[in-house]
């Protein structure tokens, strides 16, 4: 179920987002936005990263829809505008937004494209867990940036010691001692609800396994199934999505038909991207436009040699690209 509202417009957006709300399976509302204009060739769906709120990447939502695509944002369950009074009552786990709530966004993004193509852009965790949802193998297109699922040995080694005493250490115990991790008062993204925290904390190296052991083999299946073109993206210097962690995550969508781009910062002009830079918009005419292309192509086009920023086109841009192909 979708339910649609409108908002007061915001400066800075040409289009204006209108608030939606989302019942998933389980009886639990999520609020996000929806970007539309009269003729919008096809619906896109934007992933948050872990304990990042949806408005982080409105101004990416607002420019696709300049362009002609409708897009919706949405929190996870417990984080922003989806957030309980009491993390402390939750006892929802990571694996629940890919399961449940993307699986809600996905069926009201069908509805509301009405046979137009779903197209899908997730950023981090959410560049993974689309795969967990039943029916996600009807998606046209899937666009990861910096997609995996954070296991601790794939972290980039010159701050892997620092990530994990973080992550693995400090996260779990904080969340043990309080019944939630209180990220934003640490200035460590949004604040989350134990069983997510946990879940990241002692997550192996095999995504199935936190399942429990009767749902692995369908998790596996649904991951498998997805068989359109899959682009993911990652910065050289993410400390998280490391050619390791993407090689980890795009061997569960063996299906795909699946392509890897690293981008330096060098070409995109700028001194670092790390994990979350990409979205910011002074990547607007470079990535943005970029993946735009991408998108608006249904991923038939491979736009790779233009994802330096304008005042850097004719540079030398030197992109790690590897096409995967169906082997998986």
């Amino acid at each position: 179920m979708i339910t649609v509202a409108r908002t007061p417009g915001r400066p800075g957006l040409e289009v204006e987002p209108r608030v939606i709300s989302f019942r998933c399976a389980d009886g639990v509302t999520l609020l996000g936005h929806l970007w539309s204009r009269p003729g919008a060739s096809a619906v896109v769906i934007v992933n948050s990263a872990t304990g990042v709120l949806a408005r982080y990447y409105h101004r990416y939502a607002s420019f696709l829809a300049e362009h002609g695509l409708e897009v919706i944002t949405y929190d996870y369950r417990e984080i922003g505008e989806s957030r309980p009074d009491d993390l402390r009552r939750c006892d929802f786990r990571w694996s629940d937004w890919g399961t449940k709530d993307f699986a809600a966004v996905f069926a009201a993004a069908e509805r509301l494209a009405d046979g137009r193509p779903i197209l899908v852009v997730g950023h981090s965790i959410g560049g993974f867990l689309p795969g967990l949802a039943p029916g996600f193998d009807r998606c046209a297109a899937f666009l990861s940036v910096g997609g995996q699922f954070a296991y601790y040995r794939d972290y980039a080694r010159d701050s892997r010691i620092a990530n994990v005493l973080k992550w693995h250490v400090v996260m779990p115990a904080l969340t043990a001692v309080l019944g939630y991790f209180p990220g934003r008062g640490l200035g460590w993204l949004e604040d989350l609800p134990a069983g997510v925290a946990f879940e990241w904390a002692f997550r192996g190296a095999r995504i199935e396994e936190s399942f429990p052991k009767e749902q692995r083999p369908e998790i596996l299946a649904r991951l498998a199934a997805f068989r359109g073109p899959l682009l993911a993206v990652s910065a050289t210097d993410d400390p998280y999505a490391t050619l390791p962690a993407i090689d980890r995550a795009l061997a569960y969508y063996s299906g795909a038909d699946k392509r890897v781009v690293l981008v330096s910062p060098g070409d995109l002009g700028v001194a670092s991207i790390g994990h979350f830079d990409l979205f910011r918009p002074k990547h607007r005419d470079g990535f943005w436009r970029t993946t735009l292309e991408w998108l608006s192509e249904r991923g038939c086009s491979t736009p790779l040699t233009s994802f330096g920023a304008a005042s850097h086109a004719k540079g030398s841009k030197q992109l790690a690209e590897c096409a995967y192909g169906n082997t998986g």
